[in-house]
């Protein structure tokens, strides 16, 4: 009855916000544009700034319209709203916020490239939930658009923009002022043995200098951070045939959608996060540009109040243990355990350098740039009573990333060409320790070390047409993994280097047809195996061994072929677009839970012959329609990801590809009674999707990837030129969801703004 009655109210809010429009805009007369721009870029969103990304394949852009109407508490909150786009967002302050548009899903934070003002800051030392683009490298406060093209398109990008690129894009100092933002946030929680509230802050601010009698200019900004994110684990009873003592406990939640009653959970998540960055720029007479950045970033996150909800008949708390503890509850035998405590503390940085300019009438761009992780510790406990542990300290895993490109126009031609180099390592190694807290007395568990790199070179041709333009390009990318290997005790195992290429040829026609403006877009793309996938293997506390299915050296590179078809009608407020893509992938890479023949559950990477996803995105954008001072935008999108060919599990043939929904849509209404007071109304619904390869795990519980349906709601009004207070609520109707995780339930923020 859930899902029926959100997809209905999803699809009611998108149409609602369309087709009474459509019928009443066929009576507009059409505005110039559409018969007099076939040049014109297909962009969704603001038009008020040029892309900065290559705009082939669907293409949106959001500015400081689509800001001022979103409770933004970190940067990616941003884009909340974009079509057929969701971050695995799981609490305010979570740093493991991965991208998923389309069917790129919540796991292959692999497929998106991300950049910060032309800067790679997307973590692929892995391809899971945890390696998530470092999205702290700004503010929210500081960002002037965010881009985002769907698909390997553009010949510009490498193989890990087979998902789609996003650029984010910080204001450029214009004059001598200053900015800044107080945020408050609190989200009552309610689940199982919860009952509380969870609140934190944020305060960021900033100083522009912009020199009058020279080309200097520089940005000093920072940002502080608290909260207190709900439990990310609960924690259920196992049942148990063992002998032994089972003691009589109560305090258990039984849930009938799921296995076995849940009797404890981790700790809520404390988060606390600085971050200081500077820019500086120079513009020389002759038009040449420089600009450094300079980001530092600390996290401290800590999980020290785990829960234990059992109590004996004594009305003493029962704390699991790490081989489990025995209880009978409601008359049957389990044992209790897995409950721990952690922390970690982690220092970041990220260093730039950019410089552009024309030459013999060349223009020339330039990005270097180092992300450093100078520390990073993570202590864990191994159960709620021993002191005992693990310690993984990390030896400043990071990447360097370099990209250059040069264009001209010749008459009918605009060509570019580009190199572009990277290189990721990684090394961390995991302690047994006597006390957790303190990391005292340390034992080698083990040790994981490796490095890739990739060295691109590109070229593309855009050719006027006349009524069309055509694009070709191609890239040709030459990849490397070295220095790999594990240590477990005393023994290490070193992989073998290894070598590939591969070359991605890209065509794009746009232009009109009647009223209308097309795109067709045709690309191939290839992901190659990161760090993480091929060498960074995974002990869990309590274990000896390096799980030897968590990784594979061997991993073939996943390489996509894609098409998109857009086309966009404008009337005089109204705008729609649609857009059709299809996907295919060989040797897609995927980790996913299997059982061993003891019942033991792996997380295996491996490769899948074949995946394949389709789909079609139907997006409204109108101004001023029937209300003066009202803006729609709204989209829907329907997906079909399935695997295709896999001769490993052939079970999995012809299922739904796990963590991709079928149904989405993301839409915002804004109103502005008047120019200072300004309300929103946004909402964000996917439909249940599965949670394995299989099709066998789908639920609407904790654990399993369920349907969400959200409506947030926020209201702003300018105090002054420079100030704006506005009140906010995410999740107004407190739809209880779970990526796995639970999500945050209904959430309250209070901003307060200043720019001058």
């Amino acid at each position: 009855m859930k899902n029926t009655t959100c997809a209905l109210v999803a699809a009611l809010l998108c149409t609602a916000s369309t087709l009474p429009f459509i019928a009443h805009a066929e009576t507009l007369a059409e505005t110039p544009e559409a018969s007099d721009a076939p040049k014109e870029v297909i962009v969704v969103g603001q038009k008020n700034t040029p892309i900065t990304v290559v705009p082939r394949g669907l293409s949106v852009s959001l500015g400081h319209d689509q800001f001022d109407a979103i409770n933004a508490v970190n940067v990616e909150d941003l884009m909340k709203y974009a079509p057929n786009f969701y971050v695995r967002k799981r609490f305010v302050g979570d740093d493991n916020a991965v991208v998923a548009l389309r069917g790129a899903n919540t796991v292959q934070s692999a497929r998106t490239l991300v950049l910060v003002d032309g800067y790679v800051v997307s973590n692929f030392l892995g391809n899971r939930y945890d390696y998530a683009p470092k999205w702290n490298v700004v503010g929210p406060a500081e960002v002037r658009q965010f881009d985002i093209v769907y698909g390997p398109y553009s010949a510009r990008y490498g193989g890990n923009s087979m998902g789609g690129v996003v650029s984010i894009t910080t204001e450029a100092p214009k004059k001598n002022d200053m900015y800044g933002s107080v945020q408050a946030f609190t989200m009552p929680f309610k689940e199982y043995g919860f009952d509380e509230s969870l609140s934190g802050y944020s305060v960021e601010g900033g100083l522009n200098y912009k020199a009058k009698e020279s080309g200097w200019s520089a940005r000093a900004s920072f940002r502080h951070f608290e909260n207190t994110g709900q439990s990310m684990t609960y924690n259920l009873l196992t049942k148990s045939s063992a002998s032994g003592t089972y003691t009589p406990v109560t305090g258990a939640y039984v849930d009938d959608r799921l296995a076995t009653p849940v009797f404890g959970t981790a700790s809520p998540v404390d988060v606390v996060q600085d971050q200081a960055r500077l820019r500086v720029g120079y513009a020389w007479d002759n038009g040449w540009k420089a600009d450094a950045l300079i980001m530092l970033w600390q996290t401290a996150q800590d999980l020290n109040d785990p829960r234990s909800w059992l109590v004996d008949a004594s009305g003493n708390t029962v704390l699991p243990t790490t081989a489990g503890t025995k209880v009978r509850f409601n008359g049957v035998n389990y044992t209790a355990k897995g409950v721990t405590y952690s922390t970690m503390d982690r220092t970041e940085s990220l260093m730039g350098l950019r410089l552009s300019g024309n030459w013999q009438g060349w223009d020339i761009t330039g990005n270097l740039s180092h992300y450093d992780i100078g520390k990073w510790d993570n202590r864990t406990s191994l159960d709620m009573v021993n002191t005992a542990g693990q310690q993984t300290l990390y030896d400043h895993p990071g990447w360097w990333t370099f990209d250059g490109t040069l264009e001209q126009a010749f008459g009918r031609h605009a060509l570019a060409f580009g190199v572009s180099a990277n290189q990721y390592e990684t090394s961390a190694t995991t302690w047994n320790t006597k006390q957790w807290r303190t990391a005292a007395n340390p034992s080698l568990a083990s040790q994981v070390f490796g490095k890739t790199a990739i060295a691109g070179v590109f070229a593309e041709d855009e050719i006027d047409l006349g009524r069309a333009v055509l694009t070709l390009g191609a890239r040709f990318d030459d990849w490397r993994a070295f220095d790999g290997g594990t240590t477990t005790g005393t023994i290490t195992r070193a992989y073998a280097k290894r070598h590939d290429t591969a070359f991605s040829p890209k065509a794009s026609l746009q232009g009109d047809i009647g009223a209308y403006n097309l795109q067709l877009s045709l690309g191939t793309a290839t992901r190659f195996p990161t760090v993480g996938e091929l060498f960074q293997g995974k002990i869990n506390a309590g274990q000896t061994e390096i799980d030897p299915t968590s990784f594979d050296p061997n991993l073939k590179p996943e390489i996509s072929h894609d098409i998109s078809l857009i086309a966009r009608r404008r009337f005089d407020r109204i705008t729609l677009t649609a857009s059709l893509f299809d996907q295919s992938i060989d040797d897609a890479v995927y980790s996913y839970q299997g059982l061993l023949e003891d019942g033991t559950v792996v997380n295996r990477y491996q490769n899948i012959e074949r995946m394949n996803q389709s789909g079609v995105e139907l997006i409204f954008e109108s101004h001023d329609l029937l209300l003066e001072g009202l803006t729609v935008e709204s989209s829907v999108s329907w997906m079909d990801a399935r695997t295709e060919t896999n001769t490993s599990a052939p079970t999995a043939e012809g299922v739904q590809f796990p963590r991709i929904p079928k149904w989405r849509s993301n839409g915002n209404l804004r109103y502005a009674f008047t120019p200072k007071l300004k309300a929103s109304l946004g909402w964000r619904y996917g439909s249940r999707p599965n949670s394995d390869l299989f099709g066998l795990v789908r639920g609407d519980a904790y654990g399993f990837q369920t349907e969400y349906f959200f409506l947030d709601t926020r209201i702003s009004y300018d105090l002054t030129k420079a100030t704006q207070i506005s009140l906010g609520i995410d999740n107004l109707n407190n739809d209880q969801a779970y990526v796995s995780h639970p999500m945050p339930q209904r959430s309250f923020m209070l901003e307060i703004k200043y720019r001058n």
